[in-house]
């Protein structure tokens, strides 16, 4: 490698080093290249993994940061979109978030910001971490509370409400009210029912699946209108332009199910596009094919 080149790509990590996560324009402006030339230069130290990209944009530029400057993209979070900023703040806050729990357009926004959001799965279910915040923090703060607060109540307890206690069950002594106490348990835990399996593992790749294909198709999501088992409702922008997305989770979809989606393209006044786990069937494809054909009906008089 030339030795102006190795300079120049010394200068630009000291550059990174001095200012944090950077942009095209503040190298070329540092470094006193053309915009063209370190970006090119950025990229080349990205291959030899001595700089990272984030995932978020400025713009329409990733940031370029040294490994170990990620906690400094907190500094950017203003660029992110509106539901994507209102599921950093809300993470932030929260520090982890049940995937399941929250809201379909914030479930949407966990998964673009990849900067900040770190999931992880708790038996069946998926946990969002805020991206400074270790997964083993998880559950580490209820105990101490709990603890804490049984303490006080303990030492704030007046002495004469437990004689009350003890004269009203009898006289009864250390044993007999651990015994109680076990019997009690065991009367609680018969009263619990199993918990049902849910299909969220199913929905999840369900909507990996559209979120997949939209991504491929360079189609942005926009909104969640509505999310569930059956199908899955969106606000997306294609070529500039915002349409509903109607995906039914099922591998073959009638008449009546393009008629469901008519009607709430007709609500939300825009056009639409309908996307499902296979072909729609035989008779649904010829009527699209004749309705297509047709030019207008008349009735005779």
């Amino acid at each position: 490698m030339p030795q102006d080149a190795m300079q120049t790509k010394e200068k630009i990590i000291s550059l990174i080093r001095m200012n944090g996560p950077s942009l095209p324009v503040h190298i070329a402006k540092g470094t006193g290249l053309s915009i063209l030339f370190a970006s090119a230069f950025l990229s080349e130290l990205f291959y030899e993994k001595k700089i990272r990209i984030s995932d978020m944009k400025v713009g329409n530029s990733p940031l370029y940061l040294l490994p170990g400057q990620e906690s400094q993209l907190e500094r950017f979070f203003q660029y992110l979109k509106s539901k994507e900023k209102e599921a950093f703040l809300l993470l932030k806050e929260k520090r982890f978030l049940k995937d399941g729990e929250q809201q379909p357009a914030i479930r949407v926004a966990l998964r673009e910001i990849k900067d900040f959001a770190i999931p992880f799965q708790r038996g069946e279910e998926i946990y969002w971490r805020y991206f400074t915040i270790p997964e083993e923090e998880l559950g580490k703060r209820e105990k101490p509370i709990i603890l804490e607060i049984k303490e006080k109540i303990i030492q704030e307890e007046p002495e004469e409400e437990i004689t009350i206690e003890h004269s009203e069950r009898g006289g009864e002594t250390e044993e007999d009210l651990g015994i109680f106490e076990e019997e009690e348990i065991k009367k609680s835990e018969k009263k619990k029912t199993p918990r049902k399996r849910t299909g969220k593992k199913h929905d999840e790749q369900f909507f990996n699946k559209i979120k997949e294909f939209l991504s491929e198709k360079n189609i942005e999501i926009i909104d969640i209108q509505s999310f569930n088992k059956n199908d899955l409702v969106l606000k997306i922008k294609d070529n500039h332009k915002e349409k509903l997305l109607i995906a039914y989770n099922k591998k073959r979809i009638i008449s009546s199910d393009l008629m469901k989606a008519y009607k709430k393209s007709l609500e939300a006044n825009l056009p639409y596009m309908i996307l499902s786990l296979g072909e729609p069937v035989r008779s649904l494809k010829e009527l699209i094919s004749a309705i297509k054909e047709l030019s207008e009906i008349n009735k005779i008089e």
